[in-house]
């Protein structure tokens, strides 16, 4: 069971994914993308602050600059994998 939150709501049970056709166009292509489900939690922001950016005029986050070592790698992917509704993606081109 997942816990999920949407910024006024906590959902249980919801199954979130995120959808490179949904990605917010500031991503840069590669590998990791943020998609249209970010509540703008700054999870990801705090966890790989190298590779993730708010869009402040929207409110989410993006992927501005794709992990270029291991650790940048490995605190992506505890982004994704800690991102309370899936909005980071891992299979973007």
């Amino acid at each position: 069971m997942r816990l999920a939150f949407d910024g006024r709501h906590a959902h249980i049970g919801r199954t979130f994914m995120a959808d490179v056709a949904n990605k917010y166009p500031e991503s840069v292509p590669g590998k990791y993308y943020v998609d249209n489900q970010c509540i703008d939690c700054d999870l990801c922001r705090e966890t790989a602050p190298d590779n993730f950016k708010r869009n402040d005029d929207g409110g989410y986050s993006f992927v501005y600059k794709q992990p270029s070592s291991p650790d940048e790698e490995a605190r992506c992917k505890e982004a994704k994998e800690g991102c309370p509704v899936e909005a980071i993606g891992d299979n973007g081109t």
